[in-house]
């Protein structure tokens, strides 16, 4: 029987007088990869910030389970890359990840190792010397995700991947998360159907800070999709 990793109930998150997050209510299970959707300004940067910690929850529960129990601390078991990651430009791919990983607790000799196996996992085995002044913009997602992984986390959340790349970029991270969905359970945002569709196999719908749909892509297409032809017969 698969273990729920993630517990969220009741969550809200207001500014001021404005309601931004409204009371949702959801759980991912362990080894599952969750898409949440929804347009801009849905409401899913504020849910995920408040999932790894950087906001502070209006209202509700959040609860990481380690082996069925709740974490003390969530935070050392996630890791995460924000819609827009920023870099040191001067440091080198190979400095960032040593400096990352050392941030999150990994001994000298554990981050150079971690480092080194992170390069090659994410394709930048041969750039890890270089500036990342110089890196494109996939390299730069790439090196994220290679930062957010770096110490094994249970919990990878990552905020709309592929919104900012080109094509062939967007495929080649699509391609990666793939392969890291194997080992991490993951949970990412995006505005775009086509790229759950792809990697996930729950999805999680936001609309005005509501949750508006959840369940397994299989469900969800069976439950809501039309036909693209409907054909008429009359005698």
């Amino acid at each position: 029987m698969t273990r729920t990793l993630l517990q969220v109930r009741d969550l809200s998150k207001r500014f001021k007088e404005r309601k931004v997050v409204k009371g949702i209510s959801f759980s991912i299970a362990e080894g599952c990869c969750t898409a949440l959707l929804g347009p801009n300004g849905a409401g899913k940067t504020t849910t995920i910030s408040m999932l790894t910690g950087l906001l502070q929850p209006s209202g509700g529960s959040i609860e990481l389970l380690i082996n069925g129990s709740p974490a003390a601390d969530r935070r050392p078991y996630i890791g995460f890359l924000p819609q827009m990651p920023v870099f040191y430009p001067w440091m080198t791919g190979a400095e960032f990840l040593l400096y990352a990983g050392e941030l999150a607790g990994l001994t000298s000799r554990e981050a150079k190792r971690m480092t080194g196996e992170w390069l090659e996992a994410v394709g930048l085995s041969g750039e890890g010397k270089r500036r990342i002044g110089g890196y494109s913009g996939g390299m730069k997602q790439r090196l994220g995700l290679a930062q957010a992984l770096i110490h094994r986390p249970k919990l990878l959340i990552l905020d709309e991947p592929v919104s900012a790349l080109d094509p062939k970029g967007r495929k080649d991270v699509l391609t990666l998360l793939q392969r890291i969905r194997r080992e991490t359970t993951v949970l990412f945002s995006t505005h775009v159907l086509h790229d759950a569709e792809e990697i996930c196999d729950e999805i999680l719908m936001i609309h005005n800070g509501n949750l508006a749909l959840q369940g397994s892509l299989d469900h969800v297409r069976r439950t809501y999709s039309e036909p693209v032809i409907r054909l008429e017969v009359g005698e």
